[in-house]
């Protein structure tokens, strides 16, 4: 019998902190590049990039999570996928390969008409929203649009074949799924330098994504489908897609409404402040949100490390071992949250000073504020993936109105009360405080100790 679910150790958890790390790594050996090499004006469009990068991935619309969390149910050994909830199984439940072999057909569809969507809005909204923003711009202007459409086919290609990093998440292939991301960061940065120093600037960034993108596809293709798994699911027929895709739409849903939420809170900032502000100011402010985003990635590391394990150990009802996790995984996120914090604020400018860079962090009253906002909200989001574990999307309706808040303070923090930089840093932690960062952590507490 094919095996289940990967086993999760130690292993896994080291290469994820070193993959981190390296990426982490890359990033700082590749930022000096751009800082340096790139005027404000620049490095304010390549903080735009991030942010429409971030909306695009929204057009998944929650379905890759779920994706991944119903491949995790299916080779853990459940037989019938629910709209809500997850059906108990034993520990010695055989895979039902016609269920996995439907899933896949239901997310490949899924994907084709998700990166046709992405094709359409990108070329169309996106293009004219873009050539706004390129009307302030006093640099490169073709290097810019090259590098616009360059990013138009790394994210319709991205998404078309998205579905792999859920197979994979599902499998529980956390070792491999690393060295694959450790893989791809080096063709990105070794390209990404070369081509900076030729003097290809945005363009340069743009296309070393695609082709990393690229290689790690085709690796995880080649990891995920196994000769023995290949030869099982010729064997077998499919469940139906649509019968699958009804299951899961639901949740799917869910997730997506959520994480349209999730992006008005934390992404919006920049696209509604590049209205009020100037290029340079979001330079400042998105450099920061960089870095900031680089340590929580580091303080969920555990977490994201075990969210196929979490899957497996709802699907079994275990709750002690639930448990033991959200211990490690809360512990771990608020001690590399202090730690980083600290180095951070006494360090970081040191850092941007030591490389020649044309931009800087905020001041440290406005760094302090910003790392206490994000450790609250990757709190309550830890705490809200293990409700998600059990197939359960309560927090939909309340990130809606955490975004629909944000957005609401946002136009009023920064147009009557014009209080800048501070109105984007202070908007969605007033937002979150008011209901979310309490509400999830308090569920999972009552539901898993008392």
């Amino acid at each position: 019998m094919a095996e289940k679910i990967e086993h999760i150790g130690k292993k896994d958890i080291v290469w994820s902190y070193v993959s981190t790390a390296f990426t982490i790594g890359a990033g700082v050996v590749l930022l000096p590049f751009i800082l340096h090499m790139m005027p404000q004006e620049t490095v304010g469009i390549w903080n735009i990039f991030h942010t429409i990068t971030a909306l695009v991935l929204m057009l998944d619309f929650g379905f890759r999570p779920t994706f991944a969390r119903n491949i995790s149910y299916i080779f853990s050994g459940v037989k019938k996928l629910q709209k809500n909830g997850v059906n108990h199984i034993d520990t010695d439940a055989t895979i039902d390969y016609g269920l996995l072999k439907g899933s896949l057909k239901a997310m490949r569809r899924f994907y084709q008409w998700i990166a046709l969507g992405a094709f359409v809005l990108l070329s169309t909204a996106g293009t004219a929203y873009f050539y706004c923003i390129l009307q302030k711009y006093s640099g490169n202007r073709q290097d810019t649009l090259i590098a616009w459409f360059l990013l138009i086919a790394l994210h319709c290609y991205n998404l078309y074949s998205f579905y792999y990093d859920a197979l994979l998440t599902g499998k529980g292939y956390v070792k491999r799924i690393q060295q694959i991301t450790i893989l791809g960061q080096v063709v990105y940065i070794g390209l990404a330098i070369g081509l900076i120093y030729a003097g290809f600037g945005l363009t340069a960034i743009v296309s070393s994504q695609l082709i990393s993108i690229v290689i790690r596809r085709v690796l995880s293709y080649r990891v995920f489908f196994t000769p023995e798994l290949k030869g099982r699911l010729r064997d077998v027929e499919a469940e139906d897609p649509k019968e699958i895709l009804t299951a899961i739409i639901p949740n799917a849903t869910k997730i997506g409404l959520t994480q349209v939420g999730s992006f008005l809170v934390n992404k919006s900032a920049i696209l509604i402040g590049s209205a009020f502000l100037t290029l340079e100011e979001i330079a400042f402010y998105g450099i920061t949100m960089q870095v900031m985003d680089i340590l929580a990635r580091c303080a969920t590391v555990f977490y994201q490390s075990y969210i196929p394990k979490l899957a497996q150990l709802r699907a079994e009802n275990n709750i002690q071992q639930l448990k033991h996790y959200f211990i490690l995984c809360i512990s771990s996120l608020w001690i590399i949250y202090i730690v980083g914090g600290i180095a951070w604020i006494f360090l970081g400018d040191w850092a941007l000073d030591l490389i020649g860079s044309q931009t800087h962090f905020l001041p440290t009253a406005m760094l302090i504020v910003m790392l206490l906002i994000s450790a609250l909200e990757h709190n309550h989001s830890t705490s809200a993936g293990f409700i998600m574990a059990d197939n359960r999307i309560p927090f939909f309706i309340p990130s809606l109105v955490s975004g629909a808040a944000t957005i609401l303070l946002l136009f009023i923090f920064l147009s009557p009360m014009q209080m800048g930089i501070w109105g984007l840093i202070l908007a969605p932690g007033l937002a979150q405080l008011a209901y979310q960062n309490w509400k999830w952590p308090s569920v999972v507490i009552k539901e898993l100790y008392f």
